[in-house]
C-alpha cells in the first residue's frame, strides 16, 4: 500500500473518532433531557483495494481503505416501549379515579372534621327533643331551624359535587384538544423524519426522540396502538380507530349535551368527527354542530353511537385492557348527568329492576356518590313529610278532627319541606306524589313554619300533646328501612346511613389508592427497565469518551508517522 493510501487510512480513523466523540458529547449534554434516547455509533469498513487475485490461494491480496461511521443509531427496545405506554395509560386512568375520590372526601369535610354530619345529627337531636315535649315552642322552633340548617348543609355539599363535575367536564374538553394537538405533532414529525430518511445518509434521531415522547404523552391520555410503515411514518390508532395516518389526523370532537331526555347539563360528549353525522355547517362548510344521537359517547346512556370513541358496553377490566387512559377515566368519573335518588331505581317495583337501573351509573364515581347522597336527603325529607301528611289525613288517629296539622288556607297537609320548582328533570316523576318531588337542589323549608314554627301544632283536639307523631318524627332517623343502593341487602337507618356512606367512600378510596400505588410501581419498574436501554449513563459515556479519544490520538500518531516517512523519502532519499 502506498504511503498516500496509508495517510488516507489514518485520516478515516481520525474522522470516525471525531464523530464518535461528538455523539458521546451529545449523549452527555442530554443526560437530563426528557425523552432523549442514548445514541451509539456503529463502525463499518470501507471498500478494499485488491492487489492481486489467485484462485489457488486462500485469500486475496487486499489492502483496506479505512473505517467510517456506518450508522448513529438509537438504543431502544420497542417491546418495552409498548409495555410502558400501555401501563402509562392505565396509570392515568387510576390517577383520575383516585383523585376524584380524594376530592369527594375533601368536599364532605370528613378529613378536617365532620360538617354535614353535624347538621344531620343536630336535626336528629331536635327531633328527639321534640318527642319529649311536642308542644314546646322552643323545641318546635329548634326542629324547624335545624331542618333548615340540614337543607343548607346538604345543598352546599351537593353544589360542591356539581362544581367538581363541571371541573372534570372542562378537563375533558382540554384533554381532547391536547390529544388532537399531539396527533398533529406526530403527523408533522412523520413528514420531517420521512424526508430525512429518504436521503439515506443519516438517522433523524432527535426528531425520533420527539416523536417517541409525543407517543408517550399520548399513551397517558388514551389507549393507543401504533406501527411503523414502510416509509418511516408512525401510524396511530386510538381505541381501534385511525387517528394519525400517513397524510392526516382524524380529530376527536366534543359537544355539549342538549338531549332533554337526560337533562341539559352542558356535559361534553366525545366523538370522532369523521364518523359523526353533521347537523349544521358555517358559511364555509365547516361543521359546527353534530347530531347528538350520533355523537353520544357518555357512559351509562345505554346507547353506542357511530362516532363514539369508547364502547361503554365493555366491562372495565385490566384483562380486557379497558381501563387505560385519562380521558376514559375522566368521562367515567364524571358520568353523563347529575346523580339523584332517581338513579337508585326509586320508580321501579322489583329489586331486579332497581339493580338494572343502578347498574347504569354504578361505575361512575361522581354519579354514584351523588345519587347515594341525594338518596339520603330524599329519604329523610319524604319520611318527615309523610309522617306529617299521615297526621293531617287522619290516617293514624281516627279521633283527630278535620284541619288538624293542615294549612288553614287550603286544607292541605302541613309540610316541613317544600319543593322549589315543579319543573324537575327527574324522569317518570308524578307531581301528585310528594315522595318523588324532593331532590337536594330542589328543596326548601316551609317559609310559614320557618317564620312561625308553632304552626306545627302537635296538639290534639282534646288538648293533649301528639306524642305519637313526635315520636314517629324521632324514629324516622333510627328505623332501619333503607339501603345505600340496590346492590346491598343490609338495612340501615337514616342516622347510620351517612356513616355507612362515608365508610363506603373510604373503602372505595382505599381500593383506588391501592390500584394507583400498584400501577405507579409497575410503571416505575417498566420505566427503569426502559431507561436501562435508552437512558444515558454518564460513567459509561465518559468511558467511551476516553476510548474514542485514545483512538483519535492513535490515528493522529499514525498520520504523523506516515508524514515523517514521506518527509524522509522526499528530503533524504530523493537527493
Amino acid at each position: 500500500m502506498s504511503l498516500f493510501g496509508s495517510l488516507y487510512l489514518g485520516t478515516s480513523g481520525l474522522q470516525s473518532s471525531q464523530e464518535a466523540l461528538n455523539v458521546t458529547a451529545h449523549n452527555v449534554t442530554n443526560t437530563d433531557t426528557k425523552g432523549y434516547t442514548r445514541q451509539q455509533v456503529s463502525y463499518g469498513t470501507r471498500e478494499y483495494n485488491t492487489l492481486s487475485s489467485d484462485t489457488h490461494t486462500v485469500a486475496r491480496k487486499q489492502t483496506g481503505l479505512g473505517v467510517y461511521i456506518s450508522e448513529v443509531r438509537q438504543v431502544r427496545d420497542r417491546f418495552v416501549d409498548a409495555m410502558y405506554r400501555n401501563q402509562n395509560g392505565r396509570q392515568g386512568f387510576y390517577d383520575v379515579s383516585y383523585s376524584t375520590i380524594e376530592e369527594i372526601e375533601e368536599i364532605l369535610g370528613e378529613l378536617d372534621g365532620p360538617t354535614f354530619e353535624n347538621a344531620m345529627n343536630d336535626f336528629w337531636y331536635s327531633a328527639s327533643e321534640l318527642a319529649k315535649d311536642p308542644t314546646s315552642e322552643v323545641n318546635q322552633s329548634m326542629f324547624v331551624q335545624y331542618a333548615n340548617s340540614f337543607v343548607e348543609a346538604a345543598q352546599n355539599v351537593y353544589k360542591d359535587m356539581e362544581d367538581y363535575q363541571d371541573k372534570l367536564n372542562n378537563r375533558i374538553a382540554g384533554m381532547v384538544d391536547e390529544i388532537n394537538s399531539l396527533g398533529w405533532k406526530i403527523n408533522k414529525l412523520n413528514e420531517k423524519i420521512r424526508a430525512i430518511e429518504a436521503g439515506g445518509i443519516e438517522n433523524p434521531n432527535d426528531l425520533l426522540d420527539q416523536r417517541n415522547q409525543a407517543l408517550d404523552d399520548l399513551s397517558k391520555l388514551v389507549n393507543i396502538t401504533y406501527k411503523n410503515d414502510y416509509y418511516g411514518n408512525v401510524i396511530v390508532k386510538i381505541e381501534g380507530h385511525d387517528f394519525v395516518t400517513m397524510n392526516t389526523v382524524s380529530e376527536m370532537g366534543y359537544q355539549a349535551e342538549d338531549d332533554e331526555s337526560v337533562g341539559t347539563t352542558g356535559f361534553y360528549n366525545v366523538f370522532w368527527k369523521d364518523s359523526a353525522t353533521v347537523e349544521s355547517r358555517d358559511e364555509n362548510g365547516v361543521p359546527i354542530k353534530y347530531v347528538q344521537d350520533t355523537v353520544r359517547d357518555n357512559p351509562n346512556t345505554g346507547r353506542t353511537a357511530t362516532g363514539a370513541v369508547f364502547n361503554w358496553d365493555l366491562e372495565i377490566s385490566s384483562k380486557l385492557d379497558t381501563d387505560v387512559g385519562e380521558l376514559k377515566g375522566l368521562l367515567l368519573a364524571r358520568g353523563n348527568h347529575r346523580g339523584t335518588f332517581a338513579d337508585l331505581g326509586w320508580e321501579t317495583d322489583t329489586l331486579e329492576q332497581k339493580q338494572e337501573k343502578y347498574d347504569k351509573v354504578k361505575d361512575s364515581i361522581m354519579v354514584n356518590i351523588m345519587s347515594e347522597f341525594d338518596g339520603l336527603v330524599h329519604n329523610l325529607v319524604t319520611s318527615v313529610n309523610s309522617i306529617l301528611t299521615d297526621a293531617a289525613n287522619n290516617a293514624t288517629y281516627p279521633f283527630a278532627t278535620f284541619g288538624y296539622m293542615a294549612d288553614p288556607t287550603d286544607g292541605n297537609p302541613i309540610q316541613l319541606f317544600h319543593r322549589i320548582s315543579e319543573d324537575d328533570t327527574l324522569q317518570g316523576e308524578d307531581i301528585n306524589d310528594s315522595a318523588t318531588w324532593f331532590s337536594t337542589m330542589n328543596l326548601s323549608i316551609n317559609q310559614d313554619l320557618l317564620q312561625y314554627p308553632t304552626h306545627l301544632g302537635l296538639r290534639l283536639p282534646d288538648g293533649s300533646e301528639d306524642v305519637k307523631i313526635a315520636e314517629r318524627l324521632r324514629d324516622a332517623f333510627t328505623d332501619e328501612n333503607y339501603t345505600l343502593n340496590p346492590t346491598l341487602t343490609n338495612k340501615t337507618s337514616l342516622k347510620k346511613y351517612y356513616a355507612n356512606f362515608v365508610a363506603q367512600i373510604a373503602n372505595s378510596g382505599n381500593v383506588y389508592k391501592n390500584l394507583k400505588e400498584n400501577q405507579d410501581l409497575t410503571v416505575e419498574a417498566v420505566e427503569a427497565n426502559r431507561q436501562g436501554s435508552i437512558g444515558v449513563a454518564t460513567d459509561e459515556e465518559l468511558s467511551n469518551m476516553i476510548k474514542f479519544q485514545n483512538a483519535y490520538n492513535a490515528s493522529s500518531r499514525f498520520i504523523n508517522v506516515i508524514d515523517e516517512c514521506m518527509e524522509h523519502i522526499i528530503n533524504t532519499l530523493g537527493t
